[in-house]
């Protein structure tokens, strides 16, 4: 990715394996070992994170974009995308403040070209991403796969342990 300043992470997987339920157990177990964590997650087509009847969604449906909103705990930019295209991710890590993080992790843009664990439930009958993905650095099962010599093999149902895969062989430099 050639707008990373950091180390970029993927996980991708189906909907419904449960990318967002790893994330949420991963991410503060990163966090106790002091690194600083950012995130993009694709999300659906038309998602709304702003709400009806408030000020801010007025003004965007006014026609303003980008939109700020600021209160003393957080910042929310909200831009609409004209035309609407599929944005890139490298594209949109032009935007993204990459200055004080250690670590940026992806959910979803799973076509794209960046280092990734896939995540694999068997009881989905899902066919594994692995083989059309170069990319894919390991698989996180809940159970044994037959997957080759150069794909480490990490179980789902471990935070844990996924968590020292990243901060041992992803984030160390042999």
């Amino acid at each position: 990715m050639q707008n990373a300043q950091i180390p970029v992470l993927g996980f991708a997987a189906f909907s419904g394996t449960g990318k967002t339920t790893l994330l949420t157990e991963l991410i503060p177990i990163l966090k106790n070992q002091g690194l600083r964590i950012g995130l993009i997650k694709h999300g659906h087509h038309d998602f709304e994170i702003d709400q009806p009847g408030k000020d801010s969604f007025r003004l965007r449906k006014a026609g303003a974009s980008p939109v700020m909103l600021i209160s003393s705990r957080r910042r929310a930019i909200i831009t609409e995308i004209i035309p609407e295209t599929e944005p890139g991710l490298d594209d949109q890590l032009k935007l993204f403040d990459q200055s004080e993080l250690d670590l940026l992790l992806i959910e979803g843009f799973k076509a794209e070209k960046f280092p990734k664990i896939e995540l694999h439930r068997c009881s989905l009958n899902k066919p594994l991403l692995y083989p059309n993905d170069p990319d894919i650095i390991a698989v996180a099962s809940d159970d044994e796969l037959a997957v080759p010599d150069y794909l480490i093999q990490l179980n789902i149902n471990r935070p844990d342990l996924i968590a020292e895969f990243i901060l041992h062989r992803f984030l160390t430099k042999p």
